[in-house]
């Protein structure tokens, strides 16, 4: 079972904002379902909490239950002063600035789910699970995992109705950030979005404690895993080349080069054509595969086909 507590809040007095609410809804729709529309995060939306109370609470809520994934997205203000990071709610005044970030970080630590994930995108957001102000409250505790649309001294910044870092994050979970299986994990998600983001705009931050990267969402796989899982028949070595000649293209006039096409070494072309289109295999002396088999060349696997190669035949695909 996985739950997740979506917040956005645009409604402040006092610096209002116009993309929060755009943002947490956009995540809590993709949250929701996977690719093919199966289910997948039990979400619960709240825009523009009112009370750093009703946030508290709603974030014990979250994590107080013993699932298998817990997760926290907040899109909002943030605050950083010499004591530390803060969750602004509404009823922000001075010297009461909001939910303390390291409070936030005892509660996530405390949660008896197995997998914790917190997406922050407000200024200031590198400051959670930093460490800076006392490592004895801000220490990530086992299975949480933490992803910022900022350093701890840097704002975050809205761009047509959305913050960049959701912006981001929202085509991440669309499949810009899967692998060739459909999987999205907090892990991808930071890679996608940091190597977006330029070394002049602001910085993501990950960080995480714990021994394996849960899927957050599925997409459907870019080449169907039935053909995938062939990739250890074709090439039952890590090693081998796959031999080729014009009986395996369908183009092939029925004399060339005295081959006859061969249905079955048709079938077997297009997967291989398949995996090449996802990176997992290459033509030999070539640039296509065509001319891999009209030249009686080969193909082998490249070194993302070697990773592969590896999961299908240890059973992990």
């Amino acid at each position: 079972m996985q739950k997740a507590l979506v917040i956005g809040i645009d409604d402040y007095s006092f610096a209002p904002l116009s993309g929060c609410v755009n943002d947490a809804t956009s995540v809590a729709q993709l949250l929701e379902k996977n690719g093919d529309g199966s289910p997948n995060f039990d979400v619960r939306q709240v825009n523009n909490v009112g009370t750093k109370a009703e946030l508290k609470r709603l974030v014990n809520e979250l994590f107080s239950s013993p699932v298998e994934t817990a997760l926290f997205y907040y899109s909002g203000h943030g605050y950083r002063n010499e004591n530390g990071g803060y969750i602004v709610t509404p009823d922000y005044q001075k010297d009461d600035e909001g939910v303390a970030m390291a409070e936030l970080l005892q509660i996530v630590n405390k949660s008896k789910a197995t997998n914790k994930i917190v997406i922050l995108d407000c200024c200031n957001s590198g400051v959670f699970g930093s460490g800076i102000f006392s490592d004895n409250l801000t220490e990530i505790g086992e299975g949480v995992t933490i992803l910022t649309a900022s350093m701890g001294h840097e704002s975050a910044v809205e761009v047509n109705g959305h913050g960049i870092f959701t912006n981001l994050l929202l085509s991440a979970l669309s499949g810009a950030a899967a692998n060739i299986n459909g999987n999205i994990t907090p892990g991808s998600i930071y890679s996608y979005i940091d190597q977006a983001l330029d070394a002049w705009e602001q910085r993501p931050v990950f960080k995480t404690n714990t021994h394996c990267f849960v899927n957050i969402r599925k997409v459907n796989p870019s080449i169907d895993l039935s053909v995938l899982r062939k990739i250890t028949e074709y090439f039952p070595d890590i090693e081998d080349v796959f031999q080729l000649n014009p009986s395996f293209e369908f183009t092939n006039s029925l004399d060339y080069k005295n081959e006859v096409i061969d249905a079955k070494n048709v079938k077997i072309m297009k997967d291989l054509q398949k995996m090449e289109s996802v990176g997992l295999v290459k033509p030999i002396e070539t640039d296509h595969m065509y001319f891999a088999a009209m030249e009686s060349k080969g193909c082998q696997l490249t070194p993302l086909g070697y990773h592969y190669w590896q999961l299908v035949k240890k059973r992990r695909i």
